[in-house]
């Protein structure tokens, strides 16, 4: 069943919804979760509580794109829940791949900062980035895989991983600091 069908489902309420949802996205969700948490009781709760919020959001929500949609829900409930978890141990796989990213992006708790035109900037950024480099910064920031599973991906050396992704975080800022956005 196509995404436009689900989110038809969705609006009209029918439980059926879930079910196709489940059916097509419950892979990547887990591996989304599984990234980032380790405990299968914490990953499977967390994926049914993105089914709940998007039952819950959809309507009124409309999203044009429901895989990335679902993929935000649940990155965003796998997240909360590692920092329920570790509350002040910061050893996860996760905490490393976000620390990376912190030294590139503006802290979101400065007002001027709006989430939706630094999200649009760094969709702008890995656009102009070839595939490949495109593709590793995704799967290390976005899907939270570590290096060893990116270079196994894409048949390279961890470090050669580590090097790609040093380089695009520092052009990202780069490319922030043109957009307006002060880092530090």
């Amino acid at each position: 069943m196509n995404d436009k069908s689900i989110i038809e489902l969705f609006r009209i309420r029918d439980e059926q919804a879930i079910a196709e949802l489940k059916l097509k996205y419950d892979r990547l969700c887990c591996h989304i979760a599984g990234n980032i948490l380790s405990r299968r009781e914490d990953i499977e709760e967390c994926i049914n509580s993105a089914y709940y919020d998007i039952w819950n959001r959809i309507p009124p929500d409309e999203p044009d794109d429901l895989k990335t949609y679902l993929c935000r829900i649940v990155k965003n409930k796998a997240i909360d829940r590692l920092k329920y978890n570790t509350a002040a141990k910061r050893d996860s796989q996760l905490s490393v791949s976000l620390d990376e990213l912190a030294e590139c992006i503006p802290d979101r708790r400065d007002d001027n900062i709006s989430a939706q035109e630094l999200a649009a900037s760094i969709s702008r950024f890995l656009r102009t980035q070839d595939e490949r480099h495109r593709k590793i910064f995704v799967r290390r920031y976005w899907y939270g895989d570590s290096l060893s599973k990116i270079a196994e991906y894409f048949g390279m050396n961890e470090k050669t991983v580590a090097t790609y992704l040093f380089r695009t975080r520092k052009k990202l800022k780069e490319f922030l600091k043109k957009e307006g956005f002060e880092h530090e």
